[in-house]
Protein backbone atom coordinates (compact mmCIF):
# COMPACT_ATOMS: atom_id res chain seq x y z
CA UNK A 1 0.00 0.00 0.00
CA UNK A 2 1.22 3.48 -0.83
CA UNK A 3 2.08 5.87 1.97
CA UNK A 4 -0.92 8.11 2.52
CA UNK A 5 -0.56 11.75 3.51
CA UNK A 6 -3.62 13.40 5.03
CA UNK A 7 -4.48 17.06 5.45
CA UNK A 8 -5.07 18.07 9.06
CA UNK A 9 -8.20 20.06 9.91
CA UNK A 10 -9.14 21.97 13.04
CA UNK A 11 -12.31 21.33 15.06
CA UNK A 12 -14.31 23.76 12.88
CA UNK A 13 -13.25 21.78 9.80
CA UNK A 14 -10.82 24.42 8.53
CA UNK A 15 -7.86 22.93 6.73
CA UNK A 16 -4.64 23.77 8.58
CA UNK A 17 -1.25 24.17 6.94
CA UNK A 18 -0.21 20.80 8.41
CA UNK A 19 -0.33 17.22 7.19
CA UNK A 20 0.21 13.79 8.70
CA UNK A 21 1.04 10.29 7.52
CA UNK A 22 -1.50 7.52 7.87
CA UNK A 23 -0.72 5.66 11.07
CA UNK A 24 0.84 8.63 12.87
CA UNK A 25 -0.66 9.68 16.19
CA UNK A 26 -3.15 12.52 16.04
CA UNK A 27 -2.43 15.73 17.90
CA UNK A 28 -4.96 16.83 20.51
CA UNK A 29 -6.87 19.17 18.17
CA UNK A 30 -6.11 17.38 14.88
CA UNK A 31 -8.82 15.97 12.61
CA UNK A 32 -8.92 14.34 9.19
CA UNK A 33 -11.49 13.74 6.48
CA UNK A 34 -13.06 10.36 5.73
CA UNK A 35 -15.62 9.67 3.01
CA UNK A 36 -18.18 6.95 2.36
CA UNK A 37 -20.27 6.42 -0.74
CA UNK A 38 -23.48 4.41 -0.60
CA UNK A 39 -24.74 3.36 -4.01
CA UNK A 40 -28.45 2.47 -4.25
CA UNK A 41 -30.30 0.92 -7.18
CA UNK A 42 -33.89 1.49 -8.33
CA UNK A 43 -35.03 -1.46 -6.19
CA UNK A 44 -33.89 0.42 -3.08
CA UNK A 45 -30.96 -1.92 -2.44
CA UNK A 46 -27.50 -0.77 -1.38
CA UNK A 47 -24.37 -2.08 -3.06
CA UNK A 48 -22.26 -3.66 -0.32
CA UNK A 49 -18.71 -4.92 -0.48
CA UNK A 50 -16.78 -7.68 1.22
CA UNK A 51 -13.33 -6.48 2.22
CA UNK A 52 -10.26 -8.45 1.15
CA UNK A 53 -8.81 -10.98 3.60
CA UNK A 54 -5.50 -9.08 3.89
CA UNK A 55 -6.97 -5.72 5.01
CA UNK A 56 -5.49 -4.28 8.22
CA UNK A 57 -8.90 -3.43 9.62
CA UNK A 58 -12.04 -5.57 9.36
CA UNK A 59 -10.64 -8.24 6.98
CA UNK A 60 -13.31 -10.27 5.11
CA UNK A 61 -16.11 -8.22 6.67
CA UNK A 62 -19.00 -6.81 4.66
CA UNK A 63 -19.21 -3.02 4.52
CA UNK A 64 -21.03 -0.10 2.93
CA UNK A 65 -20.34 0.43 -0.77
CA UNK A 66 -16.97 2.21 -0.31
CA UNK A 67 -15.11 4.29 2.23
CA UNK A 68 -11.72 5.68 3.05
CA UNK A 69 -9.62 8.64 4.06
CA UNK A 70 -9.13 11.69 1.87
CA UNK A 71 -5.59 12.14 0.59
CA UNK A 72 -3.85 15.50 1.04
CA UNK A 73 -5.23 18.06 -1.41
CA UNK A 74 -8.53 16.28 -2.04
CA UNK A 75 -11.93 17.75 -1.32
CA UNK A 76 -14.70 15.35 -0.20
CA UNK A 77 -16.02 14.83 -3.74
CA UNK A 78 -12.58 14.05 -5.17
CA UNK A 79 -11.85 11.63 -2.33
CA UNK A 80 -15.19 9.87 -2.79
CA UNK A 81 -14.71 9.57 -6.56
CA UNK A 82 -11.21 8.14 -6.06
CA UNK A 83 -12.40 5.62 -3.46
CA UNK A 84 -15.19 4.37 -5.74
CA UNK A 85 -12.68 3.98 -8.61
CA UNK A 86 -10.05 2.26 -6.42
CA UNK A 87 -12.38 -0.13 -4.65
CA UNK A 88 -14.91 -0.92 -7.39
CA UNK A 89 -13.29 0.15 -10.66
CA UNK A 90 -16.37 2.32 -11.24
CA UNK A 91 -16.25 5.98 -12.25
CA UNK A 92 -18.74 8.45 -10.82
CA UNK A 93 -18.93 12.23 -10.94
CA UNK A 94 -19.73 13.94 -7.65
CA UNK A 95 -18.54 17.40 -8.72
CA UNK A 96 -21.83 19.14 -7.94
CA UNK A 97 -23.04 16.86 -5.16
CA UNK A 98 -22.77 17.74 -1.48
CA UNK A 99 -22.47 14.98 1.10
CA UNK A 100 -25.87 13.69 2.22
CA UNK A 101 -24.68 13.36 5.79
CA UNK A 102 -21.60 14.17 7.87
CA UNK A 103 -20.78 12.26 11.01
CA UNK A 104 -18.20 13.59 13.44
CA UNK A 105 -15.91 11.11 15.18
CA UNK A 106 -13.01 11.42 17.62
CA UNK A 107 -10.42 12.51 15.08
CA UNK A 108 -12.35 13.52 12.03
CA UNK A 109 -15.31 14.13 9.83
CA UNK A 110 -17.00 11.38 7.80
CA UNK A 111 -18.81 12.72 4.73
CA UNK A 112 -21.34 10.23 3.36
CA UNK A 113 -22.54 10.50 -0.22
CA UNK A 114 -25.75 8.70 -1.19
CA UNK A 115 -25.99 8.03 -4.92
CA UNK A 116 -28.70 6.33 -6.98
CA UNK A 117 -27.31 4.26 -9.84
CA UNK A 118 -28.05 0.94 -11.45
CA UNK A 119 -24.48 -0.16 -11.99
CA UNK A 120 -24.26 -3.69 -13.38
CA UNK A 121 -22.13 -5.40 -10.74
CA UNK A 122 -21.13 -8.08 -13.26
CA UNK A 123 -19.29 -5.34 -15.20
CA UNK A 124 -17.15 -4.33 -12.21
CA UNK A 125 -13.55 -5.63 -12.15
CA UNK A 126 -14.05 -7.44 -8.83
CA UNK A 127 -12.03 -8.65 -7.05
CA UNK A 128 -9.80 -5.61 -6.60
CA UNK A 129 -6.91 -5.04 -4.21
CA UNK A 130 -9.37 -3.95 -1.50
CA UNK A 131 -12.64 -5.76 -2.34
CA UNK A 132 -13.25 -9.47 -2.84
CA UNK A 133 -16.99 -9.40 -3.63
CA UNK A 134 -19.93 -7.01 -4.08
CA UNK A 135 -23.69 -7.52 -4.11
CA UNK A 136 -26.92 -5.59 -3.84
CA UNK A 137 -28.54 -5.90 -0.40
CA UNK A 138 -31.74 -4.81 1.31
CA UNK A 139 -31.79 -2.97 4.62
CA UNK A 140 -32.94 -6.17 6.37
CA UNK A 141 -30.09 -8.18 4.85
CA UNK A 142 -27.54 -5.64 6.08
CA UNK A 143 -29.06 -5.52 9.58
CA UNK A 144 -29.03 -9.33 9.74
CA UNK A 145 -25.37 -9.41 8.67
CA UNK A 146 -24.53 -6.88 11.40
CA UNK A 147 -26.25 -9.09 13.99
CA UNK A 148 -24.46 -12.19 12.67
CA UNK A 149 -21.11 -10.41 12.95
CA UNK A 150 -20.25 -10.59 9.24
CA UNK A 151 -20.84 -6.85 8.58
CA UNK A 152 -18.99 -3.95 10.21
CA UNK A 153 -20.79 -3.14 13.47
CA UNK A 154 -22.55 0.05 12.41
CA UNK A 155 -25.39 1.31 14.55
CA UNK A 156 -28.70 0.01 13.22
CA UNK A 157 -29.97 3.60 13.29
CA UNK A 158 -27.30 4.62 10.75
CA UNK A 159 -28.37 1.88 8.34
CA UNK A 160 -32.02 2.92 8.75
CA UNK A 161 -31.05 6.58 8.15
CA UNK A 162 -29.07 5.79 4.99
CA UNK A 163 -32.02 3.87 3.55
CA UNK A 164 -34.43 6.63 4.63
CA UNK A 165 -32.28 9.28 2.91
CA UNK A 166 -31.73 7.42 -0.36
CA UNK A 167 -34.59 9.23 -2.07
CA UNK A 168 -34.14 12.75 -0.70
CA UNK A 169 -31.73 15.21 0.87
CA UNK A 170 -32.19 16.40 4.44
CA UNK A 171 -33.91 15.20 7.59
CA UNK A 172 -37.49 16.31 7.00
CA UNK A 173 -40.30 14.47 5.26
CA UNK A 174 -41.81 16.93 2.85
Amino acid sequence: MNLEIWDIYDQQRNKTERQMRRGDAFGLEDYHLVVHVCLFNDKGEMLIQQRQTNRDHWPSMWDLTVGGSAIAGEDPQQAAEREVKEELGYEIDLTNQRPSLTINFDHGFDDIFIVKTNVDICSLPIPTEEVQEVKWASKDTILTKIEEGSFLPYYHSLIHLLFDMKDHMGAHRL
